[in-house]
């Protein structure tokens, strides 16, 4: 076990606080800063926030940057001699430019699909109308984040329903997402695996998750960041091996130490790499921390210290469903729908607030209240030695919360019960008979 530390988190967004308060609890120094001043709430009463985060370099033993678009300041302070984990200005690039990103894995002699990125609406339609088939629609450039609601998917075989969106809300969408990538549609099951990277190599186990996207059970509604996620963990796969692992000269040269996490889709045929994200995922470590048993305080100081060092983590799987209140439909433009929830209290039917993870909520002396403006207010996690028992205490846990309006998906984990079987199947994963970590 290490001594206490000093942890510094820098972040745009109120993000991984419940990371901080694990660490707090282990009884380390937090310090933690967000710009966004709609949710200056968010966190109170649970660790110290800081209104300038460079007066307080000095005295972190480790800064963590938990969003994108720190990349640049973080080299300079790994440069200076700083222990840092997240942000280089090579991965954000990889996650912000959906077409870098794709030529970077090109560069690796690893498969993609075809894409262009664009900031022409007429140019697009004329691109689809030259090559009919089917597409998906993506936001891309720093706006990504904050439009993931807006990816669109062709039905249509030669993509006209697509063609039909883009002509009858080019104006609009113009203003909204300038920037864009039309990319071609693979039909499989989507799967991303990530791992953390000390600077050197990837840290084992891997992470393999399955996302659930759409805010509502049965995969309809709009898209969120993430609406709850299916994970566990192994030493290797076909999929890590064929794709994200050969990042790992790229990674190395950028001098990255943080989170990788690589999407993809996968069929009998092939793997199809979509999408980086260089950095922690949220809700991704909150269920992480579900399933990872060592000190978080320990593995942290390891990875900012560049060390090689083995995770010790659950068997099985986990599994975690996000808690939204409404003002998430609001996108963060809504403050009155924000202000009407803010404050309010969670009421815990028993007395257990195991495996539940903090979002945007604040502490009042022991009472738990709504903060901040997102309406993503708790992950809550469960873990089995199988998907029916993770999703089991899961949401065993959901139904001791009550919040006023409170709604989240009830199927979280349940198609990847046959998607799991299936990517065995296929020669993905380890067969049904072995622990997935191996």
């Amino acid at each position: 076990m290490i001594k206490p530390k000093k942890f510094l988190f820098v972040s745009k967004d109120s993000l991984s606080g419940d990371l901080a308060l694990k660490l707090i609890n282990e009884g380390h120094a937090v310090k933690f800063y967000f710009k966004d001043p709609k949710s200056r709430d968010a966190y109170k009463g649970f660790f110290e926030k800081v209104k300038n985060w460079r007066h307080h370099i000095s005295w972190a033993d480790i800064i963590i940057f938990d969003d994108a678009n720190y990349g640049e300041s973080a080299g300079r302070l790994r440069k200076a001699g700083k222990r840092v984990i997240g942000g280089s200005r090579y991965t954000d690039k990889l996650e912000t430019d959906r077409e870098f990103g794709q030529e970077e894995l090109r560069k690796q002699e690893i498969n993609t699909l075809a894409g262009r990125d664009f900031n022409d609406y007429k140019a697009a339609i004329r691109f689809i109308k030259r090559n009919p088939k089917r597409y998906v629609f993506k936001p891309s450039g720093k706006e990504q984040s904050y439009n993931k609601r807006l990816v669109i998917i062709s039905e249509e075989d030669d993509g006209s329903d697509l063609l039909e969106f883009l002509q009858q809300n080019r104006k609009t969408l113009q203003k909204k997402v300038p920037n864009f990538l039309i990319q071609e549609f693979a039909a499989g099951i989507e799967i991303a695996v990530g791992a953390f990277f000390n600077g050197e190599k990837f840290i084992r186990p891997i992470n393999v998750n399955f996302e659930h996207k759409r805010i509502f059970t049965g995969n309809l509604g709009p898209m969120t960041g993430e609406a709850g996620t299916l994970m566990f963990w192994e030493n290797s796969n076909r999929i890590f091996e064929s794709t994200l692992e050969k990042m790992t000269p790229a990674l190395r040269k950028a001098g990255y130490i943080g989170y990788i996490d690589l999407n993809c889709i996968v069929n009998k045929k092939d793997i199809y790499p979509l999408e980086f994200t260089s950095r922690f995922g949220y809700p991704t470590i909150q269920i992480q921390l579900e399933g990872i048993l060592d000190e978080a305080g320990e593995w942290l100081y390891r990875l900012a210290a560049g060390k090689n060092f083995l995770l010790s983590t659950k068997e099985g799987f986990q599994v975690g469903v996000v808690i939204f209140t409404p003002p998430a439909f609001s996108e963060g433009n809504d403050l009155d729908a924000a202000d009407t929830y803010r404050g309010i209290g969670i009421r815990f039917k028993r007395d257990n607030r195991e495996g539940v993870h903090i979002l945007d909520v604040k502490n009042d002396n022991g009472i738990w209240r709504l903060a901040g403006i997102s309406g993503w207010n708790l992950v809550v996690t469960g873990s089995g030695k199988d998907i029916a028992e993770a999703r089991k205490i899961a949401y065993r846990r959901v139904r001791n919360i009550q919040i006023p309006h409170m709604f989240y998906r009830q199927d979280i984990g349940l198609r990847n019960i046959w998607e799991v079987k299936l990517l065995k199947k296929w020669g993905y994963l380890p067969s049904l008979n072995e622990d997935p970590r191996r």
